[in-house]
């Protein structure tokens, strides 16, 4: 039994900081077709110089890894920019006074947050269609973000982001 709670304990943790992901795709595409990939020429993804590298780097990666070849020449471009943004999920210590007599109570009571607010990173990554230029695949990845963390903590974060965007591609239809 403590084992299964544990168990429990360990996947409600794993899977609150798991990056979320969310897909869409012109349904008229074949993504057959695409077979190399360039950045988007004015990349401005509003990371740092070392984050946006980092993101870059794992990008790259993954994309070689899906069969895409980081071609001068391509069929898609590859855009993403992030934004950031701070989410109370702080602990409370509650404070409360009350009072009463007879058949009647009165209380208030009130919360004091604990700690600081968590950092979280949306992501967004656009597939465009060069000849056409229109937006074909779009993930958005939600994640959180440690701005403390070292460098090696921080490519890991972008790895698992970037793997989690491109679960999507190409699109199951």
């Amino acid at each position: 039994m403590r084992l299964l709670k544990y168990s429990f304990l360990l996947l409600f943790i794993v899977a609150c900081n798991s990056p979320k992901a969310f897909y869409d795709y012109d349904q008229q595409v074949n993504f057959n077709q695409y077979e190399t990939y360039s950045l988007f020429p004015d990349l401005q993804t509003g990371l740092s110089q070392l984050d946006e590298s980092r993101l870059v780097n794992s990008l790259n990666q993954a994309m070689t890894e899906e069969g895409l070849i980081n071609s001068g020449n391509p069929g898609i471009y590859v855009n993403v920019y992030t934004k950031e943004f701070q989410q109370d999920n702080r602990n409370r210590v509650g404070v409360g006074i009350g009072g009463g007599g007879g058949n009647v109570g009165v209380g208030v009571s009130g919360g004091i947050p604990i700690g600081q607010m968590d950092t979280y990173l949306e992501l967004t990554f656009d597939f465009i269609d060069v000849e056409k230029d229109v937006l074909v695949w779009q993930a958005v990845v939600e994640s959180s973000f440690n701005a403390n963390a070292k460098p090696e903590a921080r490519q890991e974060k972008f790895d698992k982001i970037v793997a989690k965007a491109l679960e999507g591609y190409p699109p199951k239809k």
